[in-house]
């Protein structure tokens, strides 16, 4: 079996892996990316959040994103009855990004992944990863290409990130059951046809059911009069509705006067698709020669859009990281790469959890909120999850459970 020898090597092209490559070629490393698919290819997560901007523009790829044609984004509307309020990402108490863009992610993941190549990563789509060792000094992998011949690389360190195809968490037996409910979401994109002024196209918009606290829909403007449109829920309140996915979804939205009259015009000309039980973990972000970026470690859930932004914040912890052993340092890959990178999501997580009991839509909702708190929370929905001198980052459940409180008197 042919035999390849490189420095690190990337299962995925997706934003985690693409801008783990640029940053590992700004260091001078050699970077081979093995991706499944052909891009460009389908996938959800359209909405960025400013501070993923950070970690493209440290990867070099600023110019390629900003050019490529997307929705501008500068922040977030949350709708709920007759109730509307939203945040502007540039009023925030953190410092960094306040805008960034809704992408048709085919479209964003290719420019990613181009960048990549074009930064001087070598690129393979429709290459398998079938195997992988770790047991040795040096990790080694077996990968199948379209031709369908095998090969296997050698490696001074691995990076998996495959997002949902969870290559190493599979192949590792690193998975382990998330403790979030099982819920499920359904999605397409339509041509909204939304009359001009009836929708700020540079907010994603947040509905929450007129019923149910637990149930929610996106809305996600694109540059081409198109939107991203789904709802998420528990299962058991989606296997309620039969039909195809799309006939579900319609009637899904027709359960919300405010979305149903904002899309009345809407045509809808994709098959809506189901996903259910997404929420994941794994016993461990890291092991002999090898770390896991993105959603190959850990997802959540879609509500507040972190999941590219974990990725791409994990990509260039990694990246450092690699970039210290390579250079004889010793690294605890634990204390310097997963404690990190969990304080964010851990943010993340207590707000979502909130979400879901309707603690924090009281707060976001709340009519009289004051400014300075409206953006330590316009902080934390931009991104800015790792920003300790947020105390809603550094004393997450505690701050947020008094502010629920407060609202809830």
């Amino acid at each position: 079996m042919k035999i390849e020898k490189t420095e690190v090597v990337i299962i995925g092209a997706g934003p985690s892996g693409s801008v783990a490559a640029g940053i590992l070629r700004k260091q001078g490393r050699q970077v081979l990316i093995l991706e499944r698919e052909e891009f460009p290819r389908f996938s959800i997560g359209e909405s960025l959040l400013p501070q993923s901007m950070q970690y493209i523009e440290e990867a070099g790829m600023i110019r390629d994103v900003v050019e490529a044609g997307f929705q501008y984004k500068n922040g977030a509307a949350f709708v709920r009855g007759d109730k509307y309020t939203d945040f502007d990402f540039r009023e925030k108490s953190s410092q960094g990004w306040g805008t960034t863009y809704q992408v048709q992610r085919a479209h964003f993941d290719h420019v990613l992944a181009l960048a990549a190549e074009r930064m001087g990563a070598t690129l393979r789509f429709r290459h398998t990863v079938e195997s992988v060792d770790v047991s040795g000094p040096t990790p080694e992998l077996t990968a199948r290409g379209p031709d369908g011949e095998p090969y296997r690389v050698q490696a001074r360190f691995l990076l998996d990130a495959s997002g949902f195809g969870r290559v190493l968490p599979r192949l590792l037996s690193l998975e382990t059951p998330s403790d979030f409910p099982v819920r499920g979401a359904l999605f397409t994109h339509v041509e909204d046809r939304v009359a001009p002024g009836t929708f700020d196209r540079t907010k994603i918009r947040i509905t929450v059911h007129p019923q149910h606290v637990h149930v929610w829909y996106w809305t996600i403007p694109f540059s081409n009069g198109r939107c991203s449109l789904g709802v998420v829920a528990k299962r058991e309140y989606l296997e309620q509705f039969k039909g195809t996915e799309t006939e579900r979804l319609k009637a899904i939205v027709a359960e919300d006067p405010s979305l149903s009259g904002l899309l009345k015009d809407a045509v809808w000309d994709t098959p809506a698709r189901a996903i259910t039980g997404y929420a994941a973990n794994v016993k461990s972000l890291w092991g002999n020669g090898f770390a896991l970026l993105g959603n190959a470690g850990e997802f959540l859930d879609p509500v507040f859009s972190s999941g590219v932004t974990i990725a791409v914040k994990s990509a260039s912890l990694a990246a450092k990281c690699i970039a210290r052993e390579f250079a004889g340092e010793k690294v605890d890959w634990e204390a310097d790469y997963a404690v990190p990178l969990k304080g964010g999501v851990d943010t993340f997580r207590t707000f979502v959890e909130s979400w879901y009991q309707g603690g924090f839509q009281d707060v976001i909702f709340h009519p009289n909120a004051s400014p300075e708190v409206r953006k330590m929370i316009s902080a934390i929905l931009a991104g800015y999850a790792w920003d300790k001198e947020n105390p809603f980052v550094a004393d997450s459940k505690r701050r947020l459970g008094v502010l629920e409180k407060l609202c809830a008197a």
